[in-house]
């Protein structure tokens, strides 16, 4: 009975260690490791994404990127922009890693682009608080969460030519 026990609390100490070394601390805007090219390896917030949440977000909320992009699939919401390049088939054209790091912040990839960078708290230009006229003091919050920036990147990583 005592190798039986034994056995047992071993599997389960062992699906603990399992379990936790799969889940990674969510990566800070400031601590985000971009590679030479600008791309990010790394999840920021450790999770999957969710590709339907990151769908909502390229219309909705902070995302909000068929402002400037247009995406064949979504269509019927209306007025797409023009300003940055069609979103179908990019799963085709980049990397998740790519992807992430344009997303987090397209300014490491593509110098003197007009992309917001999404992830990111400082380093600003002149950023204004709010409505009021103000320069901001101190750090910003991102536009995007670590999970909605990993949401969005699932969603484009749906977008394949076929």
């Amino acid at each position: 009975m005592g190798g039986f026990m034994t056995r047992f609390a071993f599997g389960i100490v062992a699906s603990v260690v399992c379990a936790t070394a799969g889940l990674a601390a969510e990566v800070e805007p400031s601590d985000v490791q971009f590679d030479e090219y600008g791309a990010v390896d790394v999840s920021l917030s450790g999770a999957p994404g969710d590709a339907e949440n990151g769908k909502l977000l390229m219309n909705k909320g902070s995302g909000n990127c068929i402002a400037c992009h247009e995406i064949t699939e979504l269509e019927e919401l209306g007025f797409h922009g023009e300003i940055g390049p069609m979103l179908d088939g990019v799963a085709d054209r980049w990397t998740q890693a790519d992807l992430r790091g344009i997303v987090a912040n397209a300014k490491v990839m593509f110098d003197g682009t007009m992309m917001p960078s999404f992830y990111k708290t400082t380093g600003f230009i002149r950023p204004g608080d709010a409505y009021t006229g103000r320069a901001a003091e101190g750090d910003l919050d991102p536009l995007l969460t670590a999970q909605e920036v990993e949401d969005v990147v699932a969603y484009l990583m749906t977008l394949k030519e076929s």
